[in-house]
């Protein structure tokens, strides 16, 4: 759950499921499972690796426990060294073709890669769902008349058509900036232990880039996570859009403001005549729970000469919590669009 711990009483509010899946531990493993076939063939192509190919056919068969590799990760600061312990072990005889050439970074990073791809396609997806539905209230609504307000005062008349494109344009152009941030983080990691790939597994980093359908290897990025930070920084300006819609909502839902009409509104234990615009609300607490992750997530790039576990771990804390928020805002988002019955000032 994004912002609420482990409390499940609030997982309306702040978790989303397809999301935070990307980011478990079951998850986790089939990645870093993946990553090694991908790598153990690649060696037998390119490195002359024996018998890789019935090797990774043995390997497509083991089920690790994730209690097993938890149960190490506090001593050893990351997973994948328990992980390929028991991936050695369970695959006996063929132990020594796994993790040939790779460090745990190259696992943890690749897997990431691999998540973050998976949320790109959710987030977009819900993107495009919401825009089509502001696309749709413009045709209907759009000409409804609406007292313009600044600084929370008002001002001048407009229309429904013109607070509608300050919700509109700032998602539309997250959105186009969205396949760029994506081929800056969609990319494996082969970097060995000090991040310095050989010439000669160029061929193996992009053999298994395409067989996990991520971006072709550029330069190694153990210790340069200005793309993550940057996926990071358009999470929070997603949530922040959405949070500009959900605070305008908010406030034209007033009693003696009355410019939307919303259905299935929050109720209150004391107060049973009121609606309470819940959706609305929480789109302004997601987009700040991210705005103050923001700060956290540039301290992650501080990292000392080849590999940093503090920053480092930082990220694994952040990054998913901030990508759930965001999943979990656009969903709120597309809720309270379709929760709208009217919009516009009303006329005597």
């Amino acid at each position: 759950m994004a912002a609420g711990g482990q409390n499940k009483l609030f997982d309306g509010l702040f978790a989303d499921p397809e999301v935070a899946t990307l980011f478990s531990a079951e998850t986790m493993l089939a990645q870093f499972m993946a990553f090694e076939c991908a790598l153990t063939r690649a060696q037998g192509r390119w490195r002359g690796l024996q018998n890789a190919d019935r090797a990774v056919a043995h390997m497509e068969t083991v089920l690790l426990n994730p209690e097993v590799v938890a149960a190490r990760v506090r001593r050893d600061g990351v997973p994948v060294p328990a992980f390929v312990a028991a991936l050695r072990e369970a695959m006996g005889s063929d132990a020594d073709t796994v993790h040939q050439g790779a460090t745990s970074q190259d696992v943890m990073d690749t897997s990431l890669a691999l998540s973050l791809r998976g949320v790109s396609d959710i987030l977009d997806r819900r993107l495009s769902a919401i825009l089509a539905e502001l696309a749709a209230i413009a045709e209907q609504h759009g000409a409804a008349p609406l007292m313009g307000r600044t600084r929370m005062q008002a001002a001048l008349p407009m229309t429904i058509a013109d607070r509608l494109a300050s919700w509109t344009t700032p998602l539309e152009r997250a959105r186009a900036r969205l396949p760029d941030l994506r081929a800056g983080v969609e990319h494996l990691q082969l970097g060995g232990p000090v991040g310095v790939r050989a010439p000669e597994d160029d061929a193996v980093a992009a053999d298994m880039a395409e067989a996990l359908g991520l971006q072709p290897p550029g330069p190694v990025w153990h210790a340069e996570r200005d793309g993550v930070v940057a996926y990071g920084n358009w999470l929070a300006l997603v949530t922040g859009s959405l949070g500009k819609m959900g605070q305008d909502i908010a406030l034209m839902a007033q009693q003696g403001i009355d410019t939307v009409q919303l259905s299935g509104g929050g109720s209150s234990s004391a107060m049973p005549h009121k609606q309470n615009p819940i959706a609305a609300e929480i789109l302004v607490t997601l987009s700040r729970f991210n705005a103050a992750q923001i700060g956290g997530l540039h301290h992650a790039m501080i990292h000392e000469q080849e590999r940093s576990g503090a920053a480092w771990s930082l990220e694994w804390m952040i990054l998913p919590q901030m990508c759930e928020a965001t999943g979990a805002a656009l969903g709120h988002a597309q809720e309270l669009l379709e929760s709208i019955e009217q919009l516009g000032s009303r006329t005597s």
